[in-house]
């Protein structure tokens, strides 16, 4: 059976946190060993660049660390390929071209970049880059002609710009070069975390977030600051498991979905104190967490190793997007020089 293409990736802006683990990196895994994909991931400094262009530091300094966080979770380097964005210049030339099939009404009509110019409060200084930044991710996602792609449901509207441009250069150089990519979600109820604050988003500009990487007596301080049921004062006060971080957080980790089922109508019927189940919480994360972080600690003895593989998956992409760049290239009509 031919395998399908995937591809995914993550900004380096900072370590990864738990949310990046239950919401894809965890699913990264076992796509990867399930050997039916053909698993590409990208650590998308370029992108990350579009808002941060005058701090390139912290993209720098943050690549290494997300390549630690990939290989210490599982992601395995002769199953998958771990590249680094700004290292394959065909990205560049690809979105050149695309660009030209967009317009920038249909840019400023894309809910995910409204959404982010507003969470950014770029108001009306917004770099150029960021505003095209949905036509660079077509460009990454077509170069490796993936069909495949893990999202959450606030970046389905880029996947859907995508595929406009895939049907858009298809049609206009009667060419079926580019491939219309599917976008898979994660399954139900292993979407984004909320903070540990009880807020819509984990990140680390909120300080709310637990990162692969915390140690164990920062990881419990965390869990045993999250914000539960703000009206469950008392033992035996009856609670509400709705909206509450302590157990969204235990139906994305906990496996003793009995146990767990018996604690939550125990804590809605009163008698059960935050404490206890905070501490039943950071139990099962302590143990979810230390594996990988142990792993990170060997790689992180060894950063030359690290760097090789960065160094040899993005020579490998670019074996695959030359190819593409190429078809692109005899579509339009502007190889002049075969």
């Amino acid at each position: 059976m031919k395998k399908e293409t995937l591809l995914t990736g993550d900004r380096p802006t900072g370590k990864l946190h738990i949310g990046h683990y239950i919401g894809s990196l965890k699913n990264r895994v076992t796509l990867q060993n399930s050997e039916l994909y053909n698993s590409y991931i990208m650590i998308a400094d370029q992108q990350a660049l579009t808002d941060n262009a005058r701090n390139p530091e912290k993209i720098r300094n943050n690549l290494i660390e997300v390549a630690l966080d990939y290989l210490s979770v599982g992601i395995n380097p002769s199953k998958s390929t771990i590249f680094i964005q700004s290292q394959i210049p065909e990205l560049n030339e690809l979105t050149m071209h695309y660009l030209n099939l967009v317009t920038v009404a249909r840019l400023e009509r894309n809910p995910t970049v409204k959404s982010e110019i507003k969470e950014r409060n770029f108001n009306m200084s917004i770099p150029a880059g960021f505003m095209i930044y949905p036509v660079s991710q077509a460009a990454d996602i077509t170069a490796f002609k993936a069909n495949i792609v893990p999202v959450g449901e606030d970046q389905l509207p880029m996947i859907e710009q995508t595929r406009e441009i895939v049907r858009s250069f298809n049609n206009i150089y009667k060419e079926d070069v580019l491939v219309e990519p599917r976008a898979i979600l994660p399954k139900e109820g292993l979407g984004r975390l909320p903070g540990i604050d009880g807020k819509a988003k984990m990140s680390k500009s909120l300080n709310n977030a637990i990162y692969l990487s915390d140690e164990p007596d920062v990881i419990k301080n965390k869990v045993m600051s999250m914000y539960t049921d703000p009206n469950h004062i008392r033992v035996e006060d009856p609670g509400t498991i709705e909206n509450n971080t302590v157990f969204i957080y235990l139906d994305a980790f906990c496996n003793e979905i009995d146990k767990l089922q018996e604690m939550k109508m125990h804590y809605q019927r009163g008698g059960l104190g935050d404490v206890k189940v905070k501490k039943y919480l950071n139990e099962i994360i302590q143990a979810e967490l230390e594996p990988i972080r142990n792993r990170r600690k060997e790689y992180e003895k060894n950063l030359d190793y690290v760097y090789e593989v960065l160094k040899e998956g993005s020579n490998n992409a670019r074996k695959i997007t030359s190819n593409t760049l190429r078809d692109v290239r005899n579509a339009i009509g502007i190889e002049y020089f075969k």
